[in-house]
Formats: structure tokens, sequence, C-alpha cells
């Protein structure tokens, strides 16, 4: 089985990110890792390698600056066999549809050595913007399927069958191979690397891809973005309660009825 996980650089969604002084978001102090959504992608897909028990091989791919490279590193270290790096001044700006060109461009590269993937993993989106359309744009890209919210995964004669995350609970989907899989939260956690994993993949090297892979680069970068950001602002700061402490359960539920009166939340 030949496996392809994409993966983003973001920055750490434990950090709270305020708006700099350009009306940009103040990032450049914040630690950069790998989406968290990407890491179980390649969870699942390093569970699935182990299941299989043969020679399959799991490739990761990141579209990003050269910091990226130490986030490439860590999935080496957690199930990855080689990663690449696309990586070019060109690329910057580019929207879901232009990161999924880089990514086509880039795998048809690979796939010049590596052969056919069948199964190529995503997150279901990235924690900087949340807008989970490049695994979508890539399939279309690719003229493959493309399953979304993928929490299972297994192939049976040739198809992929995934257990996909709804509003409303759970379904079974099928498509033939290969198919993008877009992957939200299973239940189970990314693993964490052996000290053995670390020192392993630090020796292994990072490839890169440059712009003269793109087959049109007009696609791509600032000049082929179809959605731009018209401007970023950060969520009005939420007041503090108040709180109705009366004598008695009856005496507050009195009060604070008269203060949603008097705030005209009831008529």
């Amino acid at each position: 089985m030949n496996i392809l996980v994409c993966i983003k650089q973001v920055p750490d969604d434990s950090v709270e990110v305020g708006i700099g002084a350009d009306g940009k978001p103040a990032i450049d102090s914040i630690t950069k890792v790998v989406n968290a959504f990407d890491t179980y992608a390649l969870e699942m897909a390093a569970r699935y390698k182990e299941a299989l028990g043969d020679d399959s091989e799991i490739t990761v791919l990141c579209v990003g600056p050269d910091e990226a490279k130490n986030s490439l590193k860590n999935c080496l270290a957690v199930g990855g066999n080689t990663a690449y790096l696309a990586s070019d001044a060109a690329f910057s700006g580019s929207d879901p549809s232009g990161v999924a060109v880089i990514i086509k461009d880039a795998i048809a590269k690979l796939e010049e050595d590596k052969g056919a993937f069948d199964l190529i993993f995503t997150g279901k989106e990235a924690t900087d913007a949340a807008l989970g359309q490049t695994g979508i744009y890539l399939a279309e890209q690719l003229n493959t399927g493309v399953i979304t919210n993928v929490i299972a995964i297994d192939v049976k004669d040739g198809k992929a069958v995934a257990k996909q995350e709804t509003d409303e609970g759970y379904r079974m989907v099928e498509s033939d191979t290969p198919v993008v899989l877009t992957v939200s939260k299973p239940d189970y956690d990314p693993r964490y690397p052996t000290i053995k994993n670390k020192m392993a993949a630090r020796k292994k090297p990072i490839e890169g891809f440059d712009a003269s892979i793109l087959a049109d680069p007009s696609l791509v970068g600032d000049a082929g973005a179809k959605v731009v950001a018209i401007k970023t602002y950060e969520p009005p700061k939420k007041e503090a309660g108040v709180k109705v402490q009366e004598e008695s359960d009856e005496d507050s539920a009195l009060k604070a009825i008269g203060m949603m009166v008097e705030a005209k939340v009831l008529g």
C-alpha cells in the first residue's frame, strides 16, 4: 500500500492569538507545530500500515516555509518513512485551491519514483484558518474520490471503506482507490515519538520541491487566489456575568427576572 499524508505547520493552537499593529494575527513568537488534525491523519495512516504488516510506505508532504522541516522530522519519528517539503516564495498567499494545485503537482513528481498513491490523507481542516477545503480541492485536482471527516479506514477488494462522522452520527462510505481522506478526531490520540525514533528521524533527509514543479504557476500565490481575507479581527471579549444571590431561591429568581425585563431581554 502506497500512502501519502499531507500536513501543514501552524501556530500552536493552545496559545491565544492577538492582532498585531499591522492588522494581522501576531503569530511570529508562537511555536509552530503540526496541525492537530494532520497528526490524527498520520496516526490513522500509521495504524493502518501496521495492521497490514507488509512493506507499505508512508510519505509525508508539507507545503510551507523552510522551518516546516522541523515538523516533518517529527512526522518521521511517529510513522512517516520519507518526507518532502514544497517551499517557494511563489507559493506565498495561496488559498486552499492554490495549495491543492501545489500538492497535486508535487504528487505527480513523487509518483514518478514511488508509483501511484492508494490513499491520500489530510486533516479535515487546519486550526489556524479552519476552512476545511484543501482536501476537497485536492481530490478535484487529482480527479479522485474524497471522503471527509473520516474516523476509521479499511481497504477491501481495492475499495476504501471509511467510517465518516456526521452531525447526525456516523455512516460507512465506500470509494474506489486512489482516494483522498480528510480525517477528523478518531477515538485515539497520536503516539509520542520514542528517543530512538527521534534520533533516527534527525538523520533522514527532507527532500524539497520548488515552483519549477508547477504545471501552471498562475494558479498559485496571491495572483491565483480566488479567496482573499479582507480583514482579520478579534472576537469581542465576553463581559463578566452578574451574580444574583438573594436570601432565598425565590427572591433570586424574582430579581433575575426583573433584571431581564429591565434589560428588555424579557417583555
